[in-house]
């Protein structure tokens, strides 16, 4: 009998993991509630089924993969929650959005209401492509052997030793390093542009920091269509980081920072943030 996973939901990273549990003989459900169109034609290029309701969804399945936006994950909890609790044999709930340890730990205590078993975990790298590895899969917590089948079928699956919550303090220190990072230079560039000062700073860069431009050129234009979902993760990050430390500060600004962009990035490239990042990261010599 063909193994079972319901995934929630059919966005980039969901459907392309969807696509390759596929591609190794794993039956993948979805649920199209509340989805777009673009959605909808993602699952079905992806190969996955659309459930009818949330028991057809979770009926018989062996996991549930939560990979939603991290402001949506509590609520994705409670809404299966009464759906696990109907049902006899309950898949593991696999908690894999980017959301701090005291979020997995909320979370936790919501599914463990409804007597299911539960995994923390986190995804670091992007979604899968062909001929090509794909991300991690990082899960941590006393049910995690339920998730091991998983490298049979397509999947980076790697266990971490330590609470629910290890898998997602190692995501919210990478995410802080890699999209702080990205934060960071989109804010001085922005700031560079407002003061005249940006075709001096791209010469400098060049000059003296060829890989730190090259960095920039790389993940800024990436962040574009991603900057509303990072809003959420940098004040999961926020709350991660020591209090005591007001480095919490950093990454609440980088949340307005990257809300400031994602309004942007829905207006023309000419215009706005956009703008000022395209013209300053060019590949120019002058």
């Amino acid at each position: 009998m063909a193994l079972t996973i319901a995934i929630i939901a059919a966005g980039a990273m969901g459907s392309a993991v969807a696509q390759r549990l596929v591609e190794h003989g794993v039956i993948v459900r979805t649920s199209l509630e509340g989805r777009s169109p673009a959605s909808a034609k993602r699952a079905a290029a992806a190969g996955m089924i659309a459930a009818s309701d949330d028991r057809a969804l979770l009926d018989g399945a062996a996991a549930l993969l939560s990979i939603v936006p991290p402001g949506e994950a509590r609520a994705l909890a409670h809404r299966f929650r009464a759906t696990l609790s109907a049902l006899e044999a309950k898949p593991v709930y696999v908690e894999l959005n980017a959301v701090n340890p005291a979020t997995v730990t909320e979370i936790a205590a919501i599914i463990a209401a409804a007597r299911c078993p539960f995994i923390g975990g986190s995804i670091i790298g992007g979604p899968p492509k062909p001929g090509e590895a794909g991300p991690r899969f990082y899960i941590a917590g006393p049910d995690s052997a339920r998730l091991a089948m998983l490298t049979e079928h397509g999947l980076d699956i790697r266990p971490l030793e330590g609470g629910i919550g290890a898998a997602a303090a190692l995501k919210m220190s990478y995410a802080g390093l890699t999209k702080g990072l990205t934060a960071l230079g989109a804010a001085m560039i922005l700031a560079a542009a407002e003061s005249g000062a940006g075709p001096a700073l791209a010469r400098e860069l060049a000059a003296s920091q060829p890989n730190m431009l090259a960095y920039l050129r790389r993940s800024i234009p990436a962040m574009y269509g991603k900057s509303y979902r990072w809003v959420a993760e940098m004040r999961e990050i926020a709350g991660f980081v020591p209090p005591e430390t007001g480095a919490s500060a950093i990454y609440e600004g980088a949340a307005r920072l990257y809300e400031h962009i994602a309004v942007d990035a829905m207006t023309p490239k000419d215009k706005g943030a956009l703008a000022a990042f395209e013209t300053f990261l060019a590949d120019r010599v002058e």
